[in-house]
């Protein structure tokens, strides 16, 4: 299927690994020029031929980096996928282990500077040229964002926050060409969900409980209706959807398996 993407342009962020990792070699092959921003490079990204660029996107100065660097390769962007997220996995572990009586207020603050504030000076420092040329923003939430008892707090709430900067920007700019849109994936098999160190892990640990079976009751509590966890291709593949020229905008499309049932 031609998605009508091939001479476009994307900047991809959290583009080294896991879904972006996938959203990057998709975008390659339906012909798009591609720049991935994470702070490290890896051999699979590599690969792909995008070209890097080594940022903390938690950072006001990361976010500068990427985006002068990204107009001076691209000359202009298309496609901007906000999809940098997790970082630190002691981090957001923090999150799921504590109450707001006890969970640090830095640890809020490098969750939201990481998950929502990133998404919002990439996407505002983006924007002039996402309007000259018509472009679109795809923000990748999560499912967690309407499931409060799951999860870690923080990171939950950032994402929260993510799918309402999403309608804004479809609200303020899509009369002037700029489509926004949330896709909300629910558990992936990503290292967070794999790593023996991984977040689910760690978070198991916390609990006494080991790795597989912890797994196993996290997905059987969200229950799935497929009853199985969503791969980095099957969400990549909707995000690409997403950006391809559609009439969609301010909408949040779940590939979370059938976690989310409410109307």
């Amino acid at each position: 299927m031609d998605l009508q993407l091939s001479g476009k342009t994307a900047v991809v962020t959290g583009g080294s690994k896991g879904i972006g990792l996938d959203v990057v070699r998709l975008l390659l092959a339906e012909g798009v020029r591609v720049v991935a921003a994470s702070r490290h490079n890896t051999p699979e990204l590599k690969e792909t031929g995008a070209v890097h660029v080594a940022a903390d996107l938690a950072t006001v100065e990361g976010v500068e980096t990427l985006v002068s660097h990204a107009l001076a390769e691209l000359g202009g962007i298309d496609i901007l996928i906000n999809n940098v997220g997790i970082g630190d996995t002691e981090e957001v572990v923090k999150g799921a282990v504590h109450d707001l009586l006890t969970l640090p207020e830095e640890a809020w603050r490098h969750t939201f500077d990481l998950h929502f504030y990133s998404a919002l000076r990439v996407t505002r420092a983006m924007l002039p040229s996402l309007l000259d040329r018509r472009g679109v923003v795809v923000n990748v939430s999560s499912s967690g964002a309407r499931i409060v008892t799951a999860g870690p707090a923080h990171y939950n709430v950032a994402k929260a926050a993510l799918n309402a900067l999403t309608k804004v920007v479809s609200e303020q700019f899509a009369p002037r060409g700029v489509r926004a849109l949330t896709v909300s994936p629910g558990p992936v098999l990503t290292g967070v969900w794999t790593d023996p160190d991984g977040v689910v892990a760690r978070i198991g640990r916390e609990n006494g409980v080991g790795h597989e079976e912890f797994s196993a009751q996290l997905m059987g509590t969200l229950g799935a209706a497929t009853e199985r966890i969503s791969t980095p291709d099957e969400v990549a593949r909707l995000i690409v959807f997403a950006a391809s020229p559609n009439n969609i905008s301010g909408s949040e499309i779940f590939v979370d398996g059938g976690i989310i049932k409410n109307v």
